[in-house]
């Protein structure tokens, strides 16, 4: 293939561990270049096998066995919840060839509004590689492939697009990325509590059947540790605090851009929802929402979790006693220029002093966003490689 870079070209100077040390026996590189990995691995991930990685992926389908019901906005093309993808869809996993069985899951979670795997890709490729466990990409409910493709197709969306802004004052925040989540929420901002309560539920339903030895690539006992994006560090610390079942008591998480109180959230996004949606949903949750509602509709427990971490001051005494015993299991790192969930957000949902010493407050060398920190195709690019490599190390070394 014309341009196509070898894996080993990718990655210089591996050093390998060995089987004493403080990491099993894996391989982490020390430079990496980011860049061409991302977009070989967006053009498909058959190039994995073109370029001898030792990493290989298989998909799984999944039957989610919660609904949101059947609600239907009449006219709108995307204000829909009988939505049959979101309901049974497929889910990647990257597991390594090195290993005869997989005996160590890594739950994957990602950021709101996304509607494609990626971005996820070749951070995925690397945490398998340098931890040796099996990466789970699990999609939220109505996001990637849990969503029609109609939600993404600008002819579609055409009239939805010019009706919309004709509502909301050609909101320059407004785009074709973000119009789907927009309207969703905006019709019923409702939908971030039950959409987040059916991810909650399906992700307990696929770590019950990794630990029970029920599903395919999953020898019994196997232990699911989680490394969390944007959104996805909200759910995974709803699963953390809630622990159904027990899932979780010895599962360790790793929040990357994450990990911050919903209050203290900037979600007005060209990428995630327009300025109207994100007020609309803000003043829903910090006016409107009614505790003993969700608790009929979600049950007291998962409720009360939810609530806890919408506000600084909601049943803070108990999030903050939760988050105090996970102090050995949880880490994460947050960056400078991050308006969408920043630092300050984290401080108020852990603590000042247990934010402190477990998320990290780091700036990279570059322009950069919350839902861009690893920009392709820039005049920064080792900067961008040399960040990939130190934040991804670091979460490695945490989750191996």
């Amino acid at each position: 293939m014309e341009g196509f870079v070898p894996w080993g070209e990718l990655c210089k100077h591996v050093v390998r561990m060995s089987v004493n040390s403080a990491l099993p026996l894996c391989q982490i590189t020390e430079y990496m270049d980011y860049s061409s990995r991302y977009q070989q691995l967006a053009g498909g991930l058959s190039a994995m096998a073109q370029a001898g990685s030792p990493v290989a992926v298989k998909h799984f389908s999944f039957r989610s066995t919660l609904t949101e019901g059947s609600r239907h906005s009449e006219g709108s093309v995307v204000a829909c919840d009988s939505i049959q993808e979101n309901q049974l869809f497929s889910y990647p996993v990257f597991y390594s060839l090195q290993k005869d069985s997989q005996q160590e899951a890594m739950l994957l979670l990602h950021g709101l509004n996304e509607r494609s795997w990626n971005k996820y890709y070749p951070w995925a490729e690397y945490l398998c590689r340098a931890t040796g466990k099996a990466v789970v990409l699990f999609p939220i409910a109505y996001h990637v492939n849990r969503s029609p493709q109609a939600w993404s197709n600008p002819r579609i969306l055409q009239s939805l697009l010019e009706h919309r802004k004709s509502l909301t004052g050609n909101d320059r925040s407004l785009s074709f990325a973000n119009l789907a989540l927009s309207e969703r929420l905006s019709d019923r901002p409702l939908r971030f509590f039950t959409s987040g309560r059916q991810s909650f539920h399906d992700v307990e339903q696929l770590c019950t059947a990794i630990q029970q030895g029920e599903h395919p690539l999953f020898a019994s006992g196997s232990s699911v540790d989680v490394f969390a994006y944007s959104i996805g560090a909200f759910l995974a610390q709803i699963l953390f605090l809630n622990n159904p079942g027990g899932l979780f008591t010895h599962s360790r998480l790793f929040m990357f851009c994450g990990g911050g109180i919903f209050s203290s959230m900037y979600g007005c996004s060209r990428s995630i929802m327009d300025a109207s949606s994100y007020e609309r949903l803000y003043r829903y949750y910090l006016q409107e929402f009614k505790l003993e509602e969700a608790e009929r509709t979600a049950g007291s427990e998962l409720a009360r979790t939810f609530f806890s971490m919408i506000a600084p001051g909601n049943l803070k005494e108990k999030r903050l006693q939760l988050f105090q015993a996970m102090e050995d299991r949880v880490r994460g790192i947050s960056l400078v220029n991050d308006k969408v969930i920043p630092y300050e957000g984290v401080q108020k949902a852990l603590g000042d002093e247990l934010a402190g010493q477990i998320v990290e407050l780091i700036d990279l060398p570059y322009d950069y966003t919350h839902e861009n920190p690893f920009p392709v195709g820039g005049e920064k690019r080792r900067e961008v490689d040399a960040s990939f490599l130190k934040i991804f190390k670091s979460a490695s070394a945490f989750l191996a």
